[in-house]
């Protein structure tokens, strides 16, 4: 991104000055991963059931552990559903680190949510993480009449990695015809492993996420050097030439934000193929910043701006 960028959204230029600008590596993950363990634990609202199940996994590989949240107050009959991958550059993350905004989507939409405990890169490159999302929706459409669900209104989500996992599951779905979600709600997605060889970008606006780091994720899912002449098919969403058939989309992301470029781009891909897709960008604002200043007024006019999406494709009319 230019020098030349607008300033940091005024509601969080605080909390920008006091989160560290790490890049990942090696080290730094072990270091991550192990500070993720002694994550305090969110509190189960009452009226919310939160619950761990184990799915039968990709061919050859164990199972996917799936956390499930869903109104406990039974709905009246079948209800949509929203299978959500948690971010983390492909090599960080659980989902009990979402377990706020599930817990949200699940009481304010009274839909079951389904988290997806996908293996991590570098130890599980492509196409593992994606298959156990893959095995994770093809669970959820089996068991729709057991789950109470309405299996044509089936949504996809994720944020960042989990975003780019999310538009990944779309192409695969499509290409397999096995299943077919209604929807792909990408929250800053992890799109294009292009972005690393970029030179014009100014690491110095961007939080939470740089080009360092960016490098070391896809480094790590692809198992080689990101960038190159080519990738393998569903790896990286944004090298798919043919998006025509994907499901409507929604497309969220800050001007600070390393995907900034890519997500406006994939975007129009989107269009240009007769997909709809919707497009939020937040001057100001950057990578994970919902997340990181949750309690700040542009963070909360985010969700709802997201969960408002969410809302007009699985409760249409």
């Amino acid at each position: 991104m230019p020098s030349a960028s607008p300033p940091l959204h005024a509601d969080l230029e605080r909390v920008a000055r006091l989160h560290p600008n790490i890049t990942m590596s090696r080290p730094v993950l072990a270091v991550m991963r192990l500070l993720m363990r002694f994550m305090p634990k969110t509190r189960i609202p009452e009226d919310v059931v939160v619950q761990d199940t184990r799915v039968p996994g990709p061919a050859g590989a164990p199972p996917v552990r799936v956390r499930t949240y869903r109104p406990r107050q039974p709905a009246p009959g079948p209800t949509p559903a929203l299978l959500w991958i948690h971010g983390g550059g492909y090599i960080l993350g659980l989902p009990e680190m979402d377990d706020f905004l599930c817990i949200d989507f699940a009481r304010e939409l009274g839909l079951l949510v389904v988290s997806v405990d996908y293996r991590l890169a570098p130890e599980h490159p492509f196409p593992g993480p994606l298959e156990d999302c893959y095995a994770a929706l093809t669970w959820l459409f089996a068991q729709a009449g057991t789950l109470n669900v309405l299996p044509e209104r089936i949504a996809i989500g994720g944020a960042s990695a989990g975003g780019g996992l999310a538009a990944a599951l779309a192409q695969r779905a499509h290409d397999r015809a096995e299943v077919r979600p209604c929807f792909q709600l990408l929250v800053y997605p992890m799109l294009d492993d292009r972005t690393t060889r970029r030179t014009d970008i100014d690491g110095t606006h961007h939080r939470t996420w740089n080009q360092g780091s960016n490098v070391f994720g896809w480094r790590a899912y692809l198992g080689h050097e990101p960038g190159g002449a080519e990738a393998p098919t569903h790896a990286v969403p944004a090298r798919r030439e043919d998006l025509s058939g994907l499901p409507p989309a929604w497309i969220g992301v800050g001007t600070h934000d390393l995907f900034h470029d890519e997500d406006l781009a994939y975007a129009r891909c989107l269009e240009a193929a007769g997909v709809p897709c919707a497009v939020t960008v937040v001057p100001g604002a950057f990578h994970g910043f919902e997340v990181i200043a949750r309690s700040a007024g542009v963070s909360r006019e985010f969700r709802g701006v997201y969960t408002a999406a969410l809302r007009g494709a699985l409760f249409p009319g």
